[in-house]
């Protein structure tokens, strides 16, 4: 997301929460952590249009950033999970609330 250019800071709130969470794929790979956690092939088996790579970039992002964890467990084969961190999990309710509003407005209706 573009910053101001004069002090380097966001124009608008809205702008670095997107810049955190938005976009197709951080959204869903939050959804899918929010019943707990997840190994990357399970992750990738609820995304299935998500492309391995894709995915890879996103969870980099994303634990970058301190909405998941990634726990790496000394066995072999090595052992991964990921899962949301309370700041993850802070942004479930948002989400909850942008399902009620698509539901509400981009759903074709019943008339």
């Amino acid at each position: 997301m573009p910053l101001n250019e004069e002090n380097g800071e966001y124009i608008c709130s809205v702008e670095a929460a997107i810049n955190e969470i938005g976009g197709k794929w951080k959204s869903l790979i939050i959804c899918s952590l929010k019943d707990g956690k997840l190994r990357f092939n399970e992750i990738n088996k609820k995304i299935p249009e998500i492309t391995q790579r894709m995915l890879t970039k996103t969870l980099r992002e994303l634990e970058k950033n301190g909405i998941i964890n990634r726990k790496v467990y000394a066995e072999v084969p090595p052992k991964v999970e990921y899962c949301l961190t309370p700041k993850g999990k802070s942004v479930l309710p948002i989400f909850d609330s942008l399902c009620e509003w698509g539901k509400k407005y981009c759903e074709p209706s019943e008339d």
